[in-house]
């Protein structure tokens, strides 16, 4: 048996590696995971014991299959648990984040596969980020890319936010940044500001805020460019 923080480790190098960083630095661990560097060595050495990850000498780790297999179960069970919390027990997108972190280590195989019959499988969370299925074969990349890196003028689908920072996810729910929002990037100021507007009005975005919103281009246009009415 693992403990709930060998989990957390394991989600953690996961999740960086997902992000293009591999092999997974300690120091990049203990900032995700807001803890010291030595506690990541300790951990690490400890994991590697185990199999689950594998370490080059001043660079970093990098999950086993088994490692990855432990991380996707636990990133799965967060997720269904999350767009439960939202459908079935009327939570707020942005208050679920810190429950599922919570339970995502407590659940039985069979309660996880009721949650995903209840929600008819589900592909995606409350906040756009891709559920693995059942099977733990990690899910496939998207082509989403950070708002802040598209340019004035162009149209945008919100596909996902990063649901780390509850704070940020309150700021962009009361400015009507949500999964499945169209949005045009009306000016990239060299301040660090992304201003977009949507059907609600503008909004001006810290640059970081927006590099943490996964956006596609938009398929639908209108003759006056502006973002298309919802259900259009």
């Amino acid at each position: 048996m693992l403990s709930d923080v060998m989990e957390d480790y394991l989600k953690a190098v996961y999740e960086l590696q997902r992000d293009g960083e591999s092999p997974v630095g300690n120091s990049a661990v203990a900032e995700y995971l807001d803890v010291t560097s030595p506690t990541v060595t300790s951990m690490m050495e400890k994991l590697a014991d185990r199999g689950l990850v594998t370490r080059e000498k001043y660079a970093g780790v990098e999950l086993t299959p088994e490692g990855e297999t432990v991380a996707v179960e636990i990133i799965r069970h967060h997720r269904l648990l999350e767009s439960f919390l939202v459908e079935q027990l009327d939570y707020e997108w942005t208050d679920v984040h810190d429950e599922a972190d919570v339970l995502e280590h407590h659940i039985s195989e069979e309660l996880e596969a009721r949650i995903a019959e209840a929600l008819n499988d589900p592909r995606v969370d409350p906040h756009g980020d891709p559920i693995p299925a059942a099977t733990l074969e990690p899910p496939g990349d998207d082509d989403a890319q950070p708002l802040s890196e598209f340019a004035v003028g162009d149209r945008v689908v919100v596909e996902r936010v990063r649901d780390r920072d509850e704070e940020e996810l309150q700021y962009l729910s009361d400015a009507g940044i949500v999964p499945g929002r169209e949005l045009v990037v009306t000016e990239q100021a060299p301040i660090g500001m992304v201003t977009v507007r949507h059907d609600d009005g503008e909004q001006h975005l810290p640059a970081a805020v927006a590099a943490n919103i996964g956006v596609s281009p938009a398929d639908a246009t209108d003759s006056a460019g502006q973002p298309a009415e919802p259900g259009a």
